[in-house]
């Protein structure tokens, strides 16, 4: 498949390219984020999750539906390659709300920028960690005000930190706002595509699976972030916060369409409303 570049540059409303350097990287993933839902909508809707090239293209570019981090990270891969980045995935175990050793079902980036390592990741259902240097101690910090770190310690390699308010978790569990929280763990280990087919097999299908029993929209704002939990709404914003229960199918369509940009039928959002 040949990447068209312009028309993903155009739905992130970014009219120039990028730059090949770290700045460039971080603008790129700061407006992939701001113009690109997360969801697992079509999970819930019965309809299989696909992450080859064309698919997440046709899906979240050409339909102008989000996804998550398997679709995210597809798309985002595909267009650091065709700008002339140097990048690869890596698999990760989110530890947010976590019973026990979490399997490997999140993704990101690993990118060559400026003689030096950075992750990247435009795919994580939360208020977003900017790009960050593969640093032990490095951290950064999301409009919103949620802070992130990095570490290299412990038997699961690298951890990525966060401290923050419990409201831009995309409603996953996450204890104490003031307190730093693991959020995921990866290593730099070599991945392949059977490993993210496996991943993403298990998101969409194991009854364990958070994307396989809550129905989950999330966008981050320019200065906050905004959630839709089954029913339940939350929206921070420039220290902000409304939150509130949805009860008419109407207005959960509306919402959807409004704030995270995912037009869907009446009827389809009258069987996620109804679930």
């Amino acid at each position: 498949m040949s990447f068209d570049l312009d028309a993903y540059l155009a739905r992130i409303d970014m009219p120039a390219r990028p730059t090949v350097d770290a700045a460039g990287l971080a603008r790129l993933q700061r407006q992939h984020r701001l113009a690109i839902p997360f969801e697992n909508l079509d999970v819930l809707l019965g309809r299989g999750i696909a992450i080859d090239g064309a698919a997440v293209f046709a899906k979240l570019v050409g339909a102008r539906r989000g996804g998550y981090c398997f679709e995210h990270n597809r798309l985002f891969g595909d267009a650091l390659a065709a700008l002339r980045f140097e990048a690869r995935p890596l698999l990760a175990r989110v530890w947010l709300g976590a019973d026990g050793v979490p399997p490997l079902t999140h993704v990101l980036s690993l990118v060559e920028a400026e003689g030096r390592a950075w992750i990247a990741d435009p795919g994580f259902g939360g208020s977003y960690a900017p790009v960050m240097p593969l640093k032990d101690g490095a951290e950064a910090e999301a409009p919103d005000g949620a802070a992130f770190r990095l570490s290299h310690a412990g038997p699961h390699g690298w951890t990525l930190s966060r401290r923050g308010p419990v409201a831009t978790t995309d409603g996953r569990i996450a204890g104490e706002e003031d307190g730093w929280q693991p959020q995921y763990s990866f290593t730099l280990a070599p991945v392949y595509d059977a490993d993210l087919q496996m991943g993403n097999w298990w998101s969409q299908s194991h009854p364990a699976s958070r994307f396989t029993r809550v129905a989950i929209a999330s966008v981050v704002l320019p200065h906050g972030f905004a959630s839709l939990t089954d029913h339940r709404y939350r929206r921070s914003a420039a220290g902000q916060e409304a939150e509130g229960e949805i009860t008419d199918p109407r207005v959960y369509r509306m919402r959807l369409g409004l704030l995270f940009g995912i037009e869907l039928s009446a009827e389809e959002a009258g069987a996620l409303f109804a679930r």
